[in-house]
């Protein structure tokens, strides 16, 4: 005796049915739908090794064989695809923290390590190593030869920096000869450049070269100041003002600190204050990057600004 007609699990192909007629395998197959039905105990279907009795034919072993060939060929192309993922299981990768540990510091401030950020937030990277962009304050700075953007500096207000360190007179870390800072001025409507510079010049000393913000005496204190210079300026096309002091330290050549002022060509016009930290001596740089830098401060979104930029517009009040 065989099985009755019914759907059977196809031995061919074990996660289909296959419709047996009561003596052969026809070509009908169908994903399952319900329990199975179980043939008589203790009959079984036909295995395509072994045809049904009395019905099988050289088709139904071709349909077999056929059928399992699809399914070997399934099992291989989803292998590929499985074996072709990404294992890593995301999209970023994970990076091991830095373990620098530079502590170098300068006139005003003190670098950190490379973790921390390494140019004021208003300062914008650009692939010009020459300018520096400057988008809280609406302006732009030539870097001079000599000079450099700013790498691990802890203080954000730094936008550029003389090449290298040194140690600092005091023994306290590591200095840089000269530095270049710009900052948003927070005083009242209707306070002048002149007001501006006048009030920012001894705070700027004292940050460079008497107590830095970080509580450090690098240089031994201030021990006496002098105005060198002062007067209006015509910078980015707005009428400014600087004032500089020469000033002396207990230990080391001292240095000297401008504070320029001026408004802002953009937004609110609000008042920006570009301060200059120069060592004196034989390895200070130049007093004359000052008035390079000066000279090349530019709204942003300007090449040129004519009408004298940087240079003096009437004498010092």
């Amino acid at each position: 005796m065989t099985p009755p007609p019914g759907w059977y699990r196809d031995p061919s192909a074990p996660h289909l049915e296959r419709w047996w007629d009561g003596t052969a395998w026809t070509d009908h197959r169908r994903a399952p739908e319900a329990p199975q039905p179980q043939p008589p105990t203790p009959l079984q279907p036909p295995t395509p090794s072994q045809p049904p009795a009395g019905g099988g034919s050289s088709r139904a072993k071709a349909v077999a064989l056929t059928t399992a060939g699809a399914v070997l060929v399934a099992a291989v192309v989803t292998g590929a695809v499985v074996l072709g993922r990404d294992d890593g299981g995301g999209t970023g990768a994970r990076t091991a923290p830095s373990d620098a540990s530079a502590t170098a510091a300068g006139p005003s401030t003190a670098a950190t390590s490379p973790s921390a950020s390494s140019a004021s937030p208003s300062a914008t990277a650009t692939g010009d190593p020459s300018v520096v962009v400057d988008q809280l304050n609406g302006i732009t700075l030539p870097v001079p030869d000599g000079w450099e953007k700013p790498q691990y500096v802890a203080d954000n207000k730094v936008v550029m920096t003389t090449h290298g360190t040194y140690d600092c007179p005091a023994g306290t870390g590591l200095c840089r000869h000269g530095l270049v800072l710009t900052l948003t001025g927070t005083a009242t409507d209707g306070t002048s450049p002149k007001a501006l510079a006048e009030q920012d010049i001894e705070k700027a000393a004292d940050l460079a070269y008497d107590e830095n913000a970080a509580g450090q005496h690098l240089y031994g204190g201030i021990t006496s100041h002098r105005a060198v210079a002062s007067g209006q300026l015509a910078v980015a096309g707005r009428a400014g003002y600087f004032v500089r002091w020469r000033v002396r330290t207990a230990q080391g050549p001292g240095g000297y600190v401008e504070s320029l002022a001026f408004p802002s060509s953009v937004g609110s016009e609000a008042p920006v204050v570009v301060r200059f930290v120069f060592d004196a001596g034989p390895d200070g740089p130049p007093l004359s990057d000052i008035d390079r830098i000066r000279k090349g401060i530019r709204p942003l979104g300007d090449a040129g600004t004519g009408g004298g930029v940087g240079s003096s517009i009437g004498p010092a009040g």
